[in-house]
C-alpha cells in the first residue's frame, strides 16, 4: 500500500475516480474546489475551500506539508495550477508547463500545430471583441466562437452567418477568465477524440472514440463510441500525430485528448487539446472497452509508481449521456428502471449524479449531464440495438419549476 496525501485538484463528478483510487492505495487525500457542494469531497480526508487556479493560495494553505503527488482530470482550468504545485512541493511528476499553455490558450495549441505540420485553418484571437469581429467577418461562414480558456463547452457558439457573431463574442467572452475570444472556422466532418497516454515520449496507451455531436450551436457531445470506424492506416496516423503534439508541449509522460474532425476528403484537422485525461466518463468507457484503468495509471505516474496500461481484452463500448429534457430549469423527480439497467449483462457502468428533489439544468454544456452509462456488445454491429434498448429502460423523470408534485414530468432518455 502507498504511503502519502495525495493534493487532488477538482471535486466534482469526474475527479471521483481519483479519490477512490486513492482510497483503494491507502493515500490521504486533500480536496481543492471553490464549491463545497461537490460530490469528491464526501470522500476526501481534507477539504480547501479554494479555486484550483490558485496555486499561490493552495501552497500557502498546505506549507510545510509533503505531498506524494499532484492530480487532476478532466478540467484545463486548473492546468496551471497543477504545473506549479507539482513544481512547488517536489513531486515525482511534475506536470509540464507548456502542455498547460497548450491546453488554456487555443492560440498557442494552434500555432505548435501549424509549427508541427498538423494541417491548420483560419482562426483569430483576441480580447478586443471589435477587432475580433472584423477579423473574422473575413472568414468563410459558418465559425465557431470559443472561450480561449474553457472547457466542458463553455460559452462555445457555432455561428452560421455574421448577423450573429457578436452576440456569440459577447457569450464566449462571458466564460473566459481572461475575456479572450477565439474565432474558427468550422471544420465539417466526422468529429473524434484521439485520447493517448504518454511514457518515456512514445504512446503506451491510444484510444479513438467516435463523438456523437447534439444538434445545437454549442457541439456537446452526446456519448462515445469505440473503436472509432477507422481504417488501420488512419488510426495509425491520427496517433502519431498525437505523440508528435504531445512531444511539441513537452507532455512525455501522461494522458492527453485531442478532437479531431476528419473531412470526407479525408483531411484531418485537429481542433484543441486537452493535456490531461478526458472527462465525460472516459476511465469507464476505457475499462470496459479495454480492461484498462487509466485512473490507476495516472496516479501511479503522479506519485512515481511503475504504470499499468496493458489492456486485456477489445470489446465495442458506447458511453452514453444523460441529461434533462427541459429546455429551462427543473426538479428531478425519480430514475425508474435504474436497478434492471444495473443488472443487465452488457451494462458495465451506469452513474446518476442527481437525487430526488435536486434542481437540474438544461444540457448547455458538458458539466450539467444527469450521469452516463456505458455498454457494451460482442459486436460492433450489435452496439447500436443494445445502446437502444439500454436508453428505453432508464426513465429519468425531470419536472418543471412551478409544477406542482403529481403533476406530469417530462421524461429523458
Amino acid at each position: 500500500m502507498s504511503a502519502g496525501e495525495l493534493l487532488v485538484l477538482g471535486a466534482g463528478e469526474e475527479q471521483v475516480v481519483l479519490y477512490q483510487e486513492a482510497r483503494r492505495r491507502g493515500l490521504r487525500t486533500i480536496a481543492v474546489d471553490m464549491r463545497a457542494d461537490r460530490p469528491g469531497i464526501a470522500l476526501a480526508d481534507e477539504f480547501l475551500k479554494i479555486s484550483t487556479m490558485d496555486h499561490a493560495a493552495i501552497a500557502d494553505a498546505l506549507r510545510g506539508r509533503r505531498l506524494a503527488g499532484v492530480v487532476s482530470t478532466a478540467a484545463d482550468t486548473c492546468l496551471e495550477s497543477w504545473h506549479h504545485l507539482s513544481v512547488h512541493f517536489g513531486t515525482p511528476w511534475v506536470y509540464p508547463a507548456e502542455a498547460a499553455a497548450a491546453s488554456m490558450d487555443k492560440s498557442a495549441f494552434h500555432r505548435i500545430a501549424g509549427a508541427a505540420g498538423v494541417p491548420t485553418y483560419r482562426w483569430a484571437q483576441s480580447d478586443d471583441l471589435v477587432e475580433l469581429a472584423d477579423a473574422a467577418r473575413g472568414f468563410r461562414f459558418p465559425v465557431v466562437v470559443k472561450p480561449t480558456d474553457a472547457s466542458g463547452g463553455r460559452g462555445v457558439t457555432g455561428v452560421p452567418d455574421p448577423g450573429e457573431l457578436d452576440a456569440a463574442l459577447k457569450h464566449a467572452a462571458g466564460h473566459s477568465p481572461r475575456g479572450q475570444v477565439i474565432v474558427e472556422e468550422f471544420v465539417e466532418g466526422v468529429n473524434y477524440t484521439v485520447n493517448v497516454f504518454m511514457s518515456g515520449g512514445e504512446v503506451a496507451l491510444s484510444v479513438i472514440t467516435e463523438k456523437a455531436i447534439l444538434p445545437g450551436p454549442g457541439f456537446l457531445i452526446g456519448g462515445h463510441t469505440a473503436p472509432a470506424r477507422l481504417s488501420p492506416s488512419v488510426e495509425a496516423a491520427m496517433t502519431r500525430e498525437a505523440r508528435d503534439l504531445c512531444r511539441a508541449f513537452a507532455l512525455h509522460d501522461g494522458p492527453a485528448n485531442f478532437d479531431v474532425v476528419v473531412r470526407p476528403d479525408g483531411t484531418r484537422y485537429t481542433l484543441e487539446v486537452g493535456a490531461r485525461m478526458s472527462g465525460n466518463g472516459f476511465p469507464r468507457l476505457v475499462s470496459a472497452l479495454a480492461g484498462v484503468d487509466c485512473v490507476a495509471a495516472l496516479v501511479s505516474l503522479a506519485i512515481g509508481e511503475p504504470v499499468d496500461l496493458t489492456p486485456t481484452h477489445l470489446r465495442p463500448t458506447r458511453l452514453h449521456v444523460l441529461t434533462s429534457p427541459l429546455p429551462d430549469a427543473g426538479e428531478f423527480v425519480a430514475a425508474r428502471g435504474l436497478a434492471e439497467v444495473a443488472a443487465m449483462p452488457d451494462v458495465t457502468s451506469v452513474e446518476l449524479f442527481v437525487a430526488p428533489g435536486d434542481i437540474v439544468q438544461p444540457f448547455t454544456e458538458a458539466g450539467r449531464k444527469l450521469g452516463w452509462v456505458v455498454v457494451t456488445a460482442d459486436d460492433a454491429e450489435d452496439l447500436e440495438p443494445r445502446v437502444s434498448e439500454v436508453v428505453a429502460a432508464l426513465d429519468l423523470a425531470v419536472r418543471p419549476l412551478g409544477v406542482r408534485e403529481g403533476q406530469a414530468a417530462a421524461n429523458t432518455r
